[in-house]
């Protein structure tokens, strides 16, 4: 271990484990240490189900109509991934879809009115839609039509739309969309969490609703991913990538002290030995002297034996409960996955709920998620707190990942990588870099 490192990154969180794999494949030296026996920090899937309720402090293990413990890979952190998104795109450039199979999330649903509705994202799906009456169809039609068309290098798709000044409000004005319209527009399809990008200029919000539809043009049940075992999979297979690179790995590695000289990182010390480093990259709970808190996000895990009712007993799905919908100021999400992930035992579904908290009572602020959930035989309850680093780096060479947010994708985390890459290397992240090298060492060779 008394050995000196480009980079060492501490805890093994997927932010974490993606930037060691990209370091690594871009030929730098990388430690890469965990405080826990296993990987994933807070991003793990936690296997057996008995392990799960000790993390949670039950009393009692669970009953035998759960089947085995170890048929079960509960996720602490639900996310889905975005066919044609960020992550997908780092795991297709990097080759690490090679350790992983996905399935695709069988439907996306929006709840209006104390219902929930399949979310319409394409043309003919609007026009059947019990979401909006027969002139608004017409409407939002137009509106999606505009949107696939919308380049932002070809003035000419504007259609009087300036997407660097015209605000998203403004756009929808334009089309003349009502408020559940724009509800499940802004919330299912552009999937944001509240509603400050009303008044933003529109680009932003365009390109994250092309991205929905080109996710789901993909594979046409819906735009998102699900890796079989959970998401516990991916920072293993960024681990494997970075140790194929000569990246050195090691759990269970109690981090005793972020050494520093003059205000910059030199080290860090476990165990009584210095291993030297010029650049580290850590969650936030191995530096709580460097980042603040920002706020909490809670998420329910729920054990089911039966589909949500009005999916169509879809054994995988996506409900967005937009916070106009339920007087809140951000939205509900339901991520709910099953035995067909092989995540859960046969016949038992998983849905986990979260939202960012907003009042002293995070559970109640969650009920209208439930009741669409219910029979529950079991919930685990979790409220964390989110951090986010109090400066960027340049000086100190320690970069601090943020915490998960409640949203049910990684585009957010994906941003996150990127801002950190950027700040570690002085370049802008360019996904041809993540691409193997030809003859690597798989000593394969590529077509």
């Amino acid at each position: 271990m008394d050995e000196e490192y480009d980079v060492i990154v501490l805890g093994t969180g997927l932010t974490e484990c993606i930037l060691s794999g990209i370091m690594s494949v871009n030929g730098k030296k990388v430690l890469h240490m965990d405080r826990n026996p296993y990987y994933g920090g807070e991003s793990s899937s936690i296997t057996p189900l008995e392990e799960l309720y000790k993390r949670f402090n039950l009393q009692d293990s669970p009953p035998e109509s759960m089947g085995r413990g170890r048929d079960w890979n509960v996720d602490l952190i639900p996310k889905f991934l975005m066919a044609n998104g960020q992550l997908v795109k780092m795991l297709l450039y990097t080759e690490v879809t090679r350790y992983l199979d996905f399935k695709v999330v069988e439907g996306s649903f929006v709840y209006k009115g104390g219902k929930i509705y399949k979310v319409p994202s394409t043309e003919t799906e609007a026009l059947a839609s019990n979401l909006m009456g027969m002139f608004e169809k017409r409407r939002f039609r137009k509106f999606l039509v505009f949107v696939a068309n919308f380049d932002e290098n070809e003035p000419k798709t504007f259609e009087g739309v300036d997407p660097k000044a015209t605000t998203m409000r403004d756009v929808y004005k334009k089309f003349d969309l009502g408020q559940d319209v724009i509800d499940f527009t802004g919330h299912a399809l552009a999937l944001y969490r509240t509603d400050d990008y009303l008044d933003v200029p529109c680009l932003e919000t365009i390109n994250r609703i092309k991205l929905y539809s080109e996710s789901l043009a993909r594979y046409g049940k819906s735009p998102y991913l699900y890796p079989l075992y959970g998401l516990g999979e991916l920072p293993q297979g960024f681990a494997r990538l970075s140790a194929i690179y000569g990246g050195t790995y090691m759990l269970n590695k109690p981090v005793d002290e972020i050494v520093m000289e003059g205000g910059k990182v030199v080290g860090v010390k476990s165990e009584g030995e210095v291993a030297r480093c010029k650049q580290l990259i850590c969650d936030p709970s191995y530096i709580s002297d460097r980042v603040r808190k920002v706020g909490q996000v809670i998420r329910v895990i729920c054990i089911l034996s039966h589909p949500i009712k009005n999916t169509n007993d879809a054994n995988s799905c996506q409900i967005i409960i937009p916070q106009n919908q339920v007087n809140r100021n951000s939205d509900i999400y339901v991520c709910m996955i099953s035995y067909a992930h092989n995540v859960a035992a046969q016949g038992k579904y998983i849905a986990i709920v979260s939202t960012t908290v907003e009042t002293s009572e995070p559970e109640t602020e969650i009920e209208p998620a439930l009741e669409l959930l219910e029979p529950i035989d079991q919930k685990f309850v979790a409220i964390s707190d989110l951090y986010e680093p109090t400066d960027d780096g340049t000086e100190s060479q320690v970069f601090a990942s943020r915490s998960y947010d409640a949203t049910t994708h990684f585009e957010t985390t994906c941003n996150d990588i990127k801002d950190i890459y950027k700040r570690m290397t002085g370049t802008d992240f360019d996904f041809e870099n993540m691409k193997r090298k030809q003859n690597d060492v798989f000593g394969e060779d590529e077509q």
